[in-house]
């Protein structure tokens, strides 16, 4: 009898450490998606025009006294 439980002894500890590495993959949280990659910001020439002088020296008409 003592010998099957020395002999049954590593089957026991590899399935314990193969059990413990199953649970940790199943509740480990999910990572990114393979094609989700960084979005880059894509600028359009010419989308923001320069301000007026008249508008930076407070004459646009709408501040009031």
């Amino acid at each position: 009898m003592a010998i099957v439980a020395i002999l049954l002894l590593p089957v026991v500890t590899m399935l314990l450490y193969g059990m413990d590495r199953t649970e940790d993959w199943l509740t480990r949280a999910p990572g990114p998606p393979r094609h989700a990659r960084a979005r880059h910001l894509r600028l359009i020439h010419g989308g923001r025009q320069p301000e007026a002088p008249a508008d930076r020296t407070g004459q646009g008409g709408s501040e009031a006294a």
